[in-house]
């Protein structure tokens, strides 16, 4: 089995498993756990930023642009969630 078989294996098993326990999260634990993705946006941002300036091949830089773009659609999507819930806490006068 080739090492890209594998790791698309991988990749495709990840989702499942990811796709089953995000449908599974309680709506009360949905923005928490939201402002604690932003956290782990932020570092996938800098590993795409390492990937896509390595310049190894084409496709690198491809993916790592990609990546950095979703990330950060995902950081600031995250951010404004975040923004909009914790405004519902605040005393209004």
């Amino acid at each position: 089995m080739s090492d890209s078989v594998l790791l698309l294996t991988i990749f495709g098993l990840a989702m499942i498993v990811g796709f089953e326990i995000i449908t599974k999260v309680p709506p009360t634990l949905h923005t928490p756990l939201m402002s604690g993705a932003n956290a782990i946006s932020g570092i996938t941002i800098i590993g795409a930023l390492v990937a896509a300036g390595h310049e190894q091949t084409w496709l690198t830089v491809v993916l790592g642009v990609c990546a950095i773009a979703f990330a950060t659609i995902n950081v600031v999507g995250g951010f404004l969630v975040t923004h909009r819930m914790l405004a519902m806490f605040r005393k209004k006068g």
